[in-house]
């Protein structure tokens, strides 16, 4: 298991239209093959900052996703909130 860390910075004033479309976007990604628990946070002293947390099976898998049509799907419904592009890395635990 892999997990994937995004550091997503959304423009200010749109939260909430963020966090909306994180409601929808989030049955895209769950419907992966590989992936496992899903979970957002919002900064508390910045709350334009959301740190999505997504277990894989691996980094192939989540690869794979980002390859198909669902991640064109998910980009879709929160990318038009992003300030800039997301921070992604993997983690694996130690």
């Amino acid at each position: 298991m892999v997990l994937e860390v995004a550091l997503i910075d959304v423009t200010a004033g749109s939260e909430q239209a963020f966090r909306d479309a994180y409601a929808e976007a989030v049955e895209v990604i769950g419907a992966a093959d590989g992936v496992g628990a899903i979970r957002m946070t919002q900064g508390i002293e910045t709350p334009t900052r959301f740190v999505l947390l997504v277990e894989w099976d691996s980094v192939e898998a989540h690869e794979a996703f980002r390859a198909g049509d669902g991640f064109g799907r998910w980009r879709a419904l929160i990318g038009p909130h992003f300030a800039g592009p997301p921070h992604v890395e993997h983690f694996a635990d130690v």
